[in-house]
């Protein structure tokens, strides 16, 4: 049995860093995520005027229930989605005048129903670019709370920015959504903020998040589900087995249903209590539905040529504005490498065939270089032209992929 240690999820961090800045008292983080993404969360808070300590397996943030202890600051989001969107919606919690700038891939991609949002809720903000993006300033002097209608149809991100926002209003926050994109995430969130001492009431598409504030944990942060759908569509694409430990049954992140669309496509899977397994076989044809896990989209495109009959992924519009257009990225790359491929406004559908070797083009995106790296290991002599952009969320993701193909097989 292959085990692999995956890094702690970047969602999971990304939220209890707000958790814990936002909580009465200090938080320990065990185990979070160190990427590029969370350290930018972790400097933005600094910069806002949070204490965080780190060491090598723990974080240490002592909370401000009253909002950020800087009056003003300039804060720099890097390429981080849950960064560029979460820090500001902190920081309209507190007293100041901020402002929020981000990478030029993270200025591409869009805040609008989440600014929208916010200022239906009284904040005062202003986009200094396009509209509905980076850069943006927030001048905060608490939020009162009431009801807010929210599309989350793009990104489930801008319902968490809110969700977690609501206990540090004066009255509470009730969240009407219209639609809504990826909802496992909401579901780590409600179950986060219950970790922390809060209780959001739902009612089908109705959130009620009651004021009041949290309290800090000792949070420990579960592997990366994300992260480890490549070494399990690695063992699917193979014949091998893996094992992660610290992802079974009561693992919060929804992207460990990839399993269960890898067994549906041929792959043997078992979710024990801790960790889950996966062998490979004969991966067979069929049509996913993979709205709830997008990000993992890119994995099984790229490992669907090997499969014995077409393989169609339906329902992921969003991953269009994700660190690049996802959909046309996968698609592009298969094509040059002479698979036939087919696309619309929200699916693709990969023919079998046999990948030749070719430079990826990777949009500076992690996801596509770690999910052609999976691919790669029945395409020897694949390369990317960038592949350190891994840094985002798995910083040693080619070290210790090499390192799992190299095992000898048991």
């Amino acid at each position: 049995m292959a085990l692999v240690e995956i890094p702690g999820s970047k969602s999971v961090t990304a939220r209890a860093l707000f958790l814990a800045a936002a909580a009465d008292g200090v938080t320990t983080l065990v185990r979070p995520l160190v990427s590029d993404d969370t350290e930018g969360f972790a400097e933005g808070l600094r910069t806002l005027g949070y204490r965080v300590e780190r060491e090598q397996r723990e974080w240490r943030i002592t909370g401000r229930p009253q909002g950020p202890g800087a009056d003003g600051a300039s804060v720099f989001c890097r390429d981080g989605a849950t960064t560029a969107r979460f820090l500001p919606t902190l920081a309209a919690a507190g007293h100041g005048t901020f402002h929020f700038d981000a990478s030029e891939q993270m200025r591409r991609r869009p805040l609008g129903p989440l600014t929208t949002a916010l200022r239906d809720l009284g904040v005062e903000l202003e986009h200094h670019g396009a509209e509905g993006h980076h850069p943006l300033s927030v001048r905060a002097a608490g939020v009162e709370g009431g009801e807010v209608v929210l599309d989350a149809g793009l990104s489930s991100q801008y319902l968490t920015a809110l969700l977690l926002l609501g206990p540090l209003t004066r009255t509470g926050l009730r969240i009407r959504v219209t639609d809504l994109v990826s909802a496992p995430y909401v579901e780590i969130t409600l179950a986060m903020m219950r970790s922390f001492g809060v209780e959001v009431a739902r009612e089908g598409n109705v959130f009620d998040v009651p004021a009041g504030g949290y309290t800090a944990a000792r949070y420990p942060v579960e592997p990366d589900a994300s992260t480890a759908s490549y070494f399990f569509a690695a063992a699917a694409l193979t014949g091998r087995e893996v094992t992660v430990p610290g992802l079974g049954r009561g693992a919060l992140q929804g992207d460990l249903k990839f399993v269960e669309v890898l067994e549906r496509l041929g792959a043997k899977v078992e979710i024990g209590a801790d960790a889950t397994t996966v062998t490979g076989g004969t991966l067979t044809g069929g049509t996913v539905n993979m709205r709830d896990i997008s990000d993992t989209m890119p994995t099984l495109a790229a490992i669907a040529p090997f499969a014995s009959g077409p393989i169609r992924i339906e329902d992921v519009y969003n991953t269009r504005i994700k660190e690049c257009d996802r959909l046309d990225a996968c698609a592009e790359n298969l094509r040059r490498q002479g698979v036939d491929v087919a696309t619309g406004r929200d699916w693709i559908e990969i023919r079998p065939g046999t990948p030749k070797p070719v430079e990826i083009e990777t949009h500076g995106d992690h996801r596509i270089v770690m999910s052609f790296a999976v691919a790669g290991l029945r395409t020897p002599g694949t390369t990317f032209d960038d592949p350190g952009c891994v840094r985002k969320t798995f910083p040693g993701f080619h070290d210790a992929f090499a390192a799992w193909a190299a095992r000898p097989e048991s």
